[in-house]
């Protein structure tokens, strides 16, 4: 390869909600980055994803254009970490968009699951395991010979335990149980009714199951639990600490399958984790409780670098050094 060009980088982190893209030049140096609307294709569909993607894309030029950066007509290398990534199937839609978007040649085209991008992000590039905990939770794990597995991937139906949508369903079993008098009353009761817009509990199946409500307006309950807890309610306390443990048992479980040392290390990444030690410190514990020698950390870098990286390594290059934008 020939060293003496300038090389330029493009990666992508697309969810359910937001898309980031970053461009990064051989040295790690970050020149653009940016964020648009969600690029999830099973929830907006191929089309808007595309817009989307090329929104995020168009505005990390725009300021790598301000700083006087020039960049090339198509990028090096492109990885694309996206949301619902989980077939065949899926790569070969995104690899399509990525091909339409005339990102890179298709040689130079990576794309995987968004987990796989916040393993990299949070380690900066290093194995080990990622726990990622916002509005869903899962846990992803890859070893130095490429070796990978995923845990808990299965979205809020059968999955997402300890993340922001299940804290917030829970929640309001939990004021219906007290609603009830299956268990002591808990202010969790009166906050959640207040969140929901219901005068009376006894609407509460109007609101879930007339009006409806989705994963997201569950997650926006976790605040309130998690507010509560910090005050000292034992509910909402032992609530965040099942949910913990939840998670623990699936970080166990990927470093059972792929045979980590003991002392492998374990980012930790997304909204939730921003919450501080009401959540991380209940999370920590019950991860040492089945993995005393891990070292659980916060995550180094965001996701979308994670994917800048991962498409410096497609050319062979592992950067000594992140330099972000001021």
């Amino acid at each position: 390869m020939n060293q003496s060009k300038q090389l330029f980088v493009v990666g992508i982190d697309g969810g359910g909600t937001k898309t980031h893209a970053a461009i990064m030049d051989q040295s790690g140096k970050v020149v653009g980055f940016s964020e648009s609307g969600p690029s999830n294709y099973d929830d907006v569909g191929v089309e808007a994803s595309k817009q989307n993607l090329q929104k995020s894309i168009l505005q990390a030029r725009l300021m790598a254009e301000k700083r006087n950066i020039v960049l090339p007509e198509i990028f090096d290398a492109a990885f694309l970490g996206m949301a619902g990534v989980a077939s065949e199937k899926d790569r070969q839609i995104i690899r399509q968009i990525a091909k339409d978007l005339n990102l890179c040649t298709t040689d130079k085209i990576g794309i995987d699951h968004d987990i796989r991008v916040a393993l990299a992000g949070g380690l900066s590039g290093r194995p080990g395991i990622v726990v990622i905990a916002g509005t869903g939770s899962s846990c992803y794990g890859r070893t130095e010979d490429g070796r990978s597995w995923k845990v808990g991937c299965w979205a809020h139906l059968i999955a997402d335990d300890g993340s922001g949508y299940w804290l917030g369903l829970q929640a309001i079993r939990l004021a219906m149980m007290a609603y009830d008098g299956r268990i002591p009353p808990t202010p969790l009761m009166e906050k959640v009714r207040q969140h929901l817009g219901i005068e009376v509990m006894d609407e509460v199946m109007h609101r879930l199951y007339v009006q409806g409500m989705s994963r997201s307006e569950f997650a926006a309950i976790a605040p309130i639990v998690l507010d509560i807890a910090r005050q000292g309610d034992l509910a909402a306390q032992s609530l965040i600490q099942k949910g913990a443990e939840e998670i623990a048992r699936s970080v166990f479980a990927v470093y059972h399958h792929l045979e980590f040392p003991p002392a492998v290390e374990i980012a930790l990444s997304g909204g939730l984790i921003k919450a501080g030690d009401v959540y991380v410190t209940p999370l920590i514990n019950a991860i040492h409780a089945h993995l005393p020698q891990s070292r659980v950390i916060p995550a180094e870098l965001p996701p979308v670098i994670g994917a800048c990286l991962l498409a410096l390594q497609m050319l062979g290059i592992v950067p000594t050094a992140v330099h972000l934008p001021a």
